[in-house]
């Protein structure tokens, strides 16, 4: 179970105490160090401020929700109670008990009743983070209805000037969210887009953000787009059926009804967004009992990806023995295991006649390796039930459900009830075609990660996987939570050599493509290339020893866009990683997170070779001392790793 370690009370603090009345203007709560600030003014009709360190980021932004047969809930509202209360706990992820996750916030309570008829009443919770602010909309059950629809939700977003952002356009709702956030002024959006979230903003030279939602349940996903104010963004929520139809309501909502959090993340530098842990915060804990078995790690993957694998006994053994080699503790078998797929007559309880898999697991259970299987969404969803006790019977450790592409309303209950029926059955989800993450693995942490993004199998088909895309990611779609990225691509090329062809290559050096096992959040991290591939390769030693959860995170430089380079813990030892864009690049780093003097590094960097061949790398092993930096020369769309040790 996910425990709470620590609770220093809870401080409940009515505001008309402090002389604020039923009928003020303005309620505001701050963070607990006084540097994150949320203001509601309360007038004709609601709006929110948000500040950091004194400066304006949101300015007057509109609240309140569309609700069928009745005006904006949201105009005319009097103050009824407000309340704040303080809550510092931590708690531990149940697949890392080794991280330490703190949970340290105000939190302010507004019940508001409108002025006039019908005189309904409105709540909206704000909590107020040292690292950011999130609100919620509660609407309460009145005595004369249990449920209503609701046609939209109109919180906007608004800035003083036209700042930059970094935004990804999907163009509609039926989306895998797999595309680039490209930076632009916040002008340059259209008022016809489909922006995703996570969206990236410069408010200032010492304050970055980032919009996204949190606790998305029984709603339908966000969006955001212009408005005729340039300066403004407003919420668009799918109206998109699981059957790909349009309903003229975003969702019904069973009263009392709670929102998704809209969240609004902060820091001085853009680094601070990606240590944030809001996104799980703002989401329960835990409901699975016993979660022992909800185990963390690296997963080979017998892809069509890499060299057009054939779905056949002998080739996915291949995949098991690299696995059990490294000591990885999973493979997956993907698609066309139970024969074709998307198909009325596809069963997900057969095999494909050439496949026996009673023998794979067998010999993947000699080796010490469990197996994971893909899973086309419709095919599993006909008979899930009696799917995924099949799967427990045969000792599978996890699904991998592709190609949903949509989060409206019934799709985000879809995901809800489908990791909460594959935890019952002991199963791990990776949900790939899929929505960004809004941090329900806090609540079902068998949901290890999802794709949600532009990741390495765009390498076969597209010229879009560069090195400035990947130094981008981190400081974007990786702030919603894990992605399924599939690293591991060792057929590395220069920028200007890569092609997409069969033996799968992948843009950028060697050493580039080591960072992204460190830089890139995902617990079940998979890796994309064939075994022939990895064989006597330089660097694989590296991944013989990388994790894929990590104690502790520091990032300790980057520009989006352009470069990072992080630091993560496992245990005594410090894996750190850096990469650049197609720019050449010296990364001097300060060691002064270490917390003790001396140190030696196993360094893996980019050499003279490398601007030649990208598979090229120099490893070395050298001294440290936290009072020196490390400064390390990055070939164009190179990068370096390297282990950390006493």
């Amino acid at each position: 179970m996910q425990t709470l370690l620590k609770s220093t009370g809870l401080i409940v603090i009515l505001l008309t105490i402090l002389g604020v009345s039923a009928y003020s203007k303005t309620v505001s709560v701050k963070s607990p160090n006084g540097e994150t600030e949320c203001v509601l003014n309360v007038g004709e009709k609601l709006t929110y401020s948000v500040l950091y360190r004194g400066e304006k980021v949101i300015l007057d932004g509109n609240m309140g929700l569309k609700i069928k047969s009745g005006p904006v809930l949201g105009l005319n509202l009097e103050v009824v109670e407000s309340a704040v209360q303080e809550v510092n706990e931590t708690w531990k992820p149940v697949y890392n008990p080794n991280e330490t996750i703190l949970n340290h916030y105000n939190e302010l309570t507004v019940d508001f009743e409108e002025l006039k008829f019908p005189g309904r009443k409105f709540q909206v919770i704000v909590r107020a983070y040292n690292d950011g602010v999130a609100f919620r909309y509660m609407v309460p059950q009145g005595s004369d209805r249990q449920k209503c629809n609701l046609e939209n939700e109109l919180t906007t977003f608004n800035f003083e000037s036209d700042v930059t952002c970094w935004a990804a356009n999907y163009k509609g709702f039926k989306s895998h969210q797999e595309g680039h956030f490209n930076k632009q002024p916040l002008s340059g959006l259209s008022p016809q887009g489909y922006y995703g979230l996570p969206l990236t903003l410069k408010v200032s030279e010492n304050c970055y953000a980032a919009i996204t939602e949190a606790h998305l349940d029984k709603w339908a996903g966000m969006y955001l787009r212009t408005s005729q104010h340039p300066k403004e963004l407003r919420t668009v929520l799918s109206n998109i059926k699981n059957n790909g139809v349009e309903d003229r309501f975003i969702c019904t909502l069973e009263l009392p009804h709670k929102s998704p959090w809209r969240v609004i993340m902060l820091g001085e530098k853009p680094g601070d967004l990606i240590e944030s842990e809001m996104v799980s915060n703002l989401n329960p804990p835990c409901k699975i009992e016993e979660t022992s078995w909800i185990k963390p790690g690296i997963c080979t993957w017998d892809s069509w990806w890499s060299r057009n694998v054939n779905m056949e006994n002998d080739e996915i053994k291949k995949f098991i023995d690299l696995a059990a080699e490294n000591e990885y503790p999973y493979m997956l078998i993907d698609w066309q295991w139970y024969g074709e797929y998307n198909k009325p007559e596809a069963d997900v309880t057969t095999l494909a006649e050439q496949l026996d898999m009673p023998m794979l697991i067998s010999y993947a259970k000699q080796k010490n390796v469990k197996l994971w299987l893909w899973l086309y969404w419709t095919d599993v969803n006909r008979n899930m039930e009696e799917a995924f006790n099949l799967y427990e019977s045969w000792g599978i450790a996890g699904v991998k459900i592709d190609f949903m592409a949509l989060d409206g309303y019934e799709m985000v209950e879809w995901y809800h009830n489908t990791v909460k029926l594959a935890a019952q059955h002991h199963l791990m989800v990776n949900f790939h075609g899929a929505y960004k993450p809004t941090g329900i693995r806090r609540t079902w942490p068998n949901l290890m990660t999802r794709e949600g993004v532009l990741g390495n199998e765009y390498n076969k088909f597209t010229y879009n996987v560069t090195p400035e895309h990947n130094v981008t990611l981190p400081f974007t779609r990786m702030l919603a939570g894990p992605m399924d990225y599939t690293p591991g691509g060792f057929v590395n090329a220069l920028k200007g050599e890569f092609k997409p062809q069969k033996n799968t290559m992948v843009m950028g050096t060697r050493c580039h493509e080591l960072a992204k096992f460190v830089v890139f959040d995902s617990p079940v991290t998979t890796l994309c290339d064939h075994p022939e591939n990895y064989k006597n390769q330089p660097g694989m030693d590296f991944l013989q020893k990388v994790k894929a959860v990590w104690d502790e995170t520091k990032v300790l430089q980057g520009a989006i866009g352009e470069y990072i380079v992080m630091a993560r813990k496992s245990g005594n030892k410090w894996f750190i990683a850096g990469m650049t864009n197609s720019d050449a690049r010296l990364l001097e780093v300060d060691l002064d997170f270490l917390p003790d003097d001396s140190y030696t590094i196993d360094l893996y960097k980019d050499g003279e070779a490398t601007k030649l061949n990208a598979t090229k790398l120099e490893k070395m092993k050298l001294k440290l001392h936290r009072a020196e930096k490390l400064k390390i020369e990055c070939a164009p769309g190179g990068g370096f790793v390297g282990i950390i040790s006493k």
